[in-house]
C-alpha cells in the first residue's frame, strides 16, 4: 500500500527544515582552547558532538510534532475535499513543455484562434473526432481532415519560431472509415433505443387491453 502523498510531502518539508538547520551551523569554540598554531579557534571533540546531538534531537521533536499535527488534521477531516482530491495531478509524467501555461490558459478557458500555431493544433487535434461526428456527408469529413492536414503542414513550414509543432497528420481515408464506423453505431444505438420504447408502449396497451378484458368478464359473470 502506497504512502499517504500529504504525509509524504510533510514528511519531505520536516527532513528538509532538519538539513537546514544542520548546514552551515558551526559549533561553539571552546573559550579554554587557545586556537592552533594560525590563530584560528577551534571547537573540541566534545564540543561539536554535542552540537550534534541537540541538532539531532530538536529535528526529532519537530518531525514528531508535525506528525502528531498532520494525523489530528486528518482525524478533523481537514484534507478532506480539497481541490483534486482523488484526481491525477495535470502534466504528471510528460515532458517539461516551456509553454505549458499558454497552452493550460487556452484549455481551462477554452479560448479560441489565440496562441501560437503548435498549441492551438494540439487542442484542434484533441477535438477532431467530435468535430467529424457533427457532420453528416462523408465528403465534408473528407474536406475537414484534408484541410488540418494542410493547417498542420503550413505550422510546420513556419519561421517565426515558437514550439515545435508535434501534432500528427491525419490519414484522410482512415479518419473517414472511423467517421463512418462511429455514425453506425450510434444509428444502431438508437434504432435499438427506438425499437425498445416501442415495445415498451406495446407492452403497456397489451396490459391495459388485458385488465380491460378480466374487468368486463368479471362484471358478466356477477350478471
Amino acid at each position: 500500500m502506497t504512502e499517504d502523498p500529504r504525509l509524504a510531502a510533510a514528511r519531505y518539508r520536516v527532513d528538509r527544515l532538519a538539513r537546514d538547520e544542520g548546514v552551515g551551523t558551526t559549533p561553539e569554540a571552546d573559550p579554554t582552547d587557545d586556537g592552533g598554531s594560525d590563530g584560528s579557534q577551534t571547537a573540541s571533540p566534545e564540543v561539536e558532538a554535542s552540537g550534534s546531538r541537540t541538532r539531532a534531537a530538536n529535528a526529532v521533536d519537530r518531525a514528531a510534532y508535525v506528525e502528531t499535527s498532520i494525523q489530528q488534521a486528518i482525524r478533523r477531516g481537514d484534507f478532506d475535499d480539497l481541490p483534486g482530491a482523488g484526481k491525477p495531478i495535470p502534466g504528471l509524467g510528460q515532458g517539461h513543455d516551456p509553454d505549458w501555461w499558454i497552452r493550460r490558459k487556452i484549455e481551462t478557458e477554452r479560448l479560441t484562434g489565440l496562441g501560437p500555431p503548435a498549441l492551438m493544433l494540439r487542442v484542434e487535434d484533441r477535438e477532431l473526432s467530435g468535430r467529424l461526428d457533427a457532420l453528416t456527408r462523408e465528403q465534408d469529413v473528407r474536406e475537414a481532415v484534408e484541410g488540418f492536414n494542410r493547417r498542420v503542414i503550413e505550422a510546420r513550414r513556419q519561421l517565426l519560431g515558437g514550439p515545435p509543432v508535434v501534432t500528427a497528420l491525419r490519414d484522410v481515408d482512415g479518419e473517414v472509415a472511423a467517421w463512418r464506423e462511429r455514425r453506425d453505431a450510434r444509428f444502431a444505438r438508437a434504432d435499438a433505443a427506438a425499437a425498445a420504447e416501442v415495445e415498451a408502449r406495446a407492452e403497456r396497451r397489451g396490459g391495459g387491453i388485458r385488465s380491460w378484458v378480466r374487468t368486463v368478464f368479471r362484471r358478466s359473470g356477477r350478471d
